[in-house]
């Protein structure tokens, strides 16, 4: 979804009664955290916007990107959570331990949402810097944290149409 100057935030979704049932949990990424709470406080006041209340929504911090896999796998075991928002952040550094968390994070991530037929969504930034974090975490770019609640919603929403 990167797309050059281009604000990504702003949402097509329509309302939907159906919205008011679902538990959603955010597995958040500790590291970065000027980012990813950023990005967390965003998700959070979207899925509000749209009509989750506040008790349907529940956070669980982990200490780092690499973690949230694992913290998500802990959460879509839970039969009442029907939705995971995975929100990190890894930017770029001089070894190659960007390439190992970003790939091991995303396939991760992936693998929990298809072994327990959820959806587990990947709000995690990769960046060359912390001024690219902060361009999508609330500056130019929008708000990720917003798009990844969103397609949370869409992704439920297409899960209930099916049901």
């Amino acid at each position: 979804m990167a797309t050059s100057l281009k604000n990504l935030s702003e949402t097509d979704i329509k309302p939907n009664k159906a919205i008011k049932k679902f538990n959603i949990a955010l597995v958040v990424a500790d590291w970065n955290t000027e980012i990813t709470h950023s990005m967390r406080d965003a998700a959070i006041g979207f899925l509000k916007e749209q009509g989750l209340k506040e008790s349907n929504i529940s956070i669980h911090p982990v200490p780092g990107t690499f973690e949230l896999p694992l913290g998500a796998q802990f959460l879509a075991q839970n039969k009442k959570i029907d939705a995971v928002i995975a929100i990190g952040c890894v930017i770029q550094g001089e070894t190659r331990h960007f390439d190992f968390i970003c790939d091991a994070c995303a396939n991760g991530i992936m693998q929990v949402g298809l072994q327990y037929n959820i959806p587990v969504i990947f709000g995690v930034l990769t960046t060359n810097n912390l001024e690219q974090a902060k361009e999508r975490a609330g500056g130019k770019h929008g708000n990720k944290g917003i798009e990844a609640a969103e397609t949370a919603l869409k992704m439920l929403l297409l899960k209930y149409e099916l049901s």
